[in-house]
């Protein structure tokens, strides 16, 4: 395969969700409570679809995975490994933590759930729920149990261009006001925490997971810091954000005509702003944002052109 793959992306309705899909990259959003749109994921929840090229058009992405492992490096594990996502919060996000792998696989059949989120907009004042203030597992319990949340979680404060590492363990929340581009294992085990006492439309609170919270979550926090490196390229530049035992996240950003010698893995890749073009041999693609595609593992050579930035996953 010598071409991109485009994907359709899933959407998804939240309590907490806006509609900044729509004003923002025009997409049909369900309702004006659309939180997120799953621009690649295979997982069973919400699959992306691939609208081109044309030999595998409207298959699911864990089909394609299935079907046509050589455009994933040959090595096909039982599942899609990867998820990104784009994350409308128009209200705060509940309070929550993700297991790893092995609790995640025994508890509920589902890996666990390392992500990370690049700020693409925060509104003035926004902030994220970043770790906690609990010593051990005892003094977490205690301040649940008390309801001491200011005390014991850590507000901090964001603005376009942030980039946060949000390891398995990790206590977060996405803040009102915030846009984030998502990449993420592909799970969609998540416990909660705490959910500011909000009632669905049923006027029910929503289940809290304080014994499951209190069994994944790390003692005591420890804020994850990536080591970023920028690379200067004619036309453009590349910068390194994270690379954990999952997966590598970094930026495209290019300015004018960027040829990028790709590495053996496959590339996913969502636009996040501007737009432009990808060539690939003597085929051209329009591109922009929130255009969302996959680089397949044998693509030696693209190139870039345009006024745009890119978010990048490659699997681990």
């Amino acid at each position: 395969m010598q071409e991109p793959i485009f994907l359709q992306a899933y959407l998804e309705e939240k309590i907490w969700g806006g509609q900044k899909l729509q004003t923002q990259f025009g997409m049909d959003i369900p309702s004006e409570h659309t939180g997120e749109a799953w621009v690649i994921s295979g997982h069973e929840h919400g699959q992306s679809i691939v609208t081109s090229p044309e030999a595998y058009k409207g298959l699911k992405l864990a089909d394609l995975y299935q079907q046509a492992p050589d455009i994933f490096g040959g090595q096909v594990a039982d599942r899609f490994p990867l998820l990104i996502k784009i994350i409308d919060a128009k209200e705060d996000l509940s309070v929550q933590v993700h297991p790893d792998d092995a609790y995640g696989l025994a508890h509920e059949n589902d890996l666990g759930k390392t992500e990370c989120w690049y700020i693409m907009d925060a509104d003035p004042g926004a902030y994220l729920i970043y770790g906690h203030n609990a010593a051990d597992k005892q003094a977490f319990l205690d301040m649940v149990a008390n309801n001491q949340w200011d005390d014991l979680l850590r507000k901090v404060p964001v603005k376009a261009g942030d980039f946060f590492a949000v390891p398995a363990g990790t206590i977060h929340a996405i803040g009102g006001g915030v846009l984030i581009l998502e990449t993420q294992q592909s799970s969609n085990t998540t416990y909660r925490v705490y959910d500011y006492g909000r009632k669905d439309a049923a006027g029910n609170e929503r289940d809290l997971h304080i014994q499951q919270s209190a069994d994944v979550t790390m003692f005591p926090h420890v804020d994850t810091k990536p080591t970023a490196e920028l690379t200067k390229l004619e036309g453009g530049t590349s910068y390194d954000y994270w690379t954990n035992d999952y997966f590598a996240v970094f930026k495209w950003t290019v300015t004018d005509e960027m040829r990028l010698d790709l590495s053996r893995a496959y590339q996913l890749c969502t636009v996040i702003e501007g737009a432009g073009q990808i060539t690939v041999g003597d085929q051209s693609w329009s591109i922009q944002a929130p255009d969302a595609f996959i680089l397949p593992s044998d693509l030696s050579q693209v190139t870039l052109s345009g006024d745009m930035a890119l978010m990048v996953a490659e699997e681990r």
